[in-house]
């Protein structure tokens, strides 16, 4: 009986840690390999330097939510980075990274250029230098319809208030770099609410960078989703995301 009740109780531990596991998995957004950059052999010398790049980038996950490598010398040079949301733990990080670095590597076996979002971290290599630049790329856009939350104040005055307290936050931020987040409960006439919003630059961008790359990010954000009550916009080098929670309506004032 004993045996049994031990069987049972490591097979619960087993499915919980592996439902756990899977609960936490990052979720990829994109592969992008860069079309537009020269193709590499299986068997040439930048082949090797991208490998042992992104074996590095693995390897310093597990000690730092960012880094920036440079593997060999030129004309076979390698540049590659990551970074990671800055409200995630480094296992997490580290988990983010590892799923990055290996499907890039396999998705863009043979492009000197390449990046890939997940909603947790972002990883890129290039042939070409790309540190400390505001990269001009598309955005990435993960947003859920509205529900009926918020009036025109809110969505026109509250929410893009709140989001650029937390660039100018972010950008004189020193604890963890570049990097501001914010919980509030609003209360308007029409209902109250729960805001989750955060702001995150790469640290290898100065303040100045930081801001503009924000910006830019907040700029899409209105193009393409300004009513919605959860968005996620992410550039190579910065990201905005929040989420509003609708809690219950205000009660109105009846007059005698």
């Amino acid at each position: 009986m004993m045996k049994i009740i031990a069987h049972f109780a490591m097979a619960l531990f087993c499915f919980l840690l592996f439902y756990f596991q899977t609960m936490s998995e990052s979720v990829k957004m994109l592969t992008e390999c860069n079309e537009l950059s020269d193709n590499f052999t299986r068997t040439s010398s930048y082949r090797s330097n991208r490998d042992t790049l992104l074996s590095t980038l693995r390897d310093r996950s597990s000690l730092e939510s960012y880094s920036n490598v440079t593997v060999g010398p030129s004309p076979n040079t390698v540049y590659g980075m990551f970074f990671c949301r800055g409200d995630i733990s480094r296992t997490s990080c580290s988990n983010c990274v590892h799923a990055a670095t290996l499907n890039v590597a396999e998705t863009c076996n043979s492009h000197k250029g390449a990046s890939i979002f997940y909603d947790e971290c972002v990883v890129q290599y290039s042939n070409v230098s790309f540190f400390t630049l505001v990269e001009d790329a598309p955005a990435i856009r993960r947003y859920s319809p509205s529900r009926s939350l918020g009036s025109s104040d809110f969505f026109n005055q509250t929410l893009p208030g709140k989001i650029y307290e937390l660039i100018l936050r972010a950008a004189s931020s020193s604890q963890v770099p570049y990097f501001a987040e914010d919980q509030e409960h609003v209360t308007q006439l029409e209902g109250s609410y729960d805001l989750e919003a955060l702001v995150q630059c790469s640290p290898d961008l100065d303040t100045r960078n930081c801001t503009v790359c924000l910006r830019l990010a907040v700029e899409d954000f209105f193009e393409c989703c300004s009513h919605a009550h959860l968005a996620h916009i992410i550039f190579p080098k910065c990201l905005v995301m929040y989420n509003i929670s609708a809690l219950q309506p205000s009660l109105g004032v009846i007059n005698g």
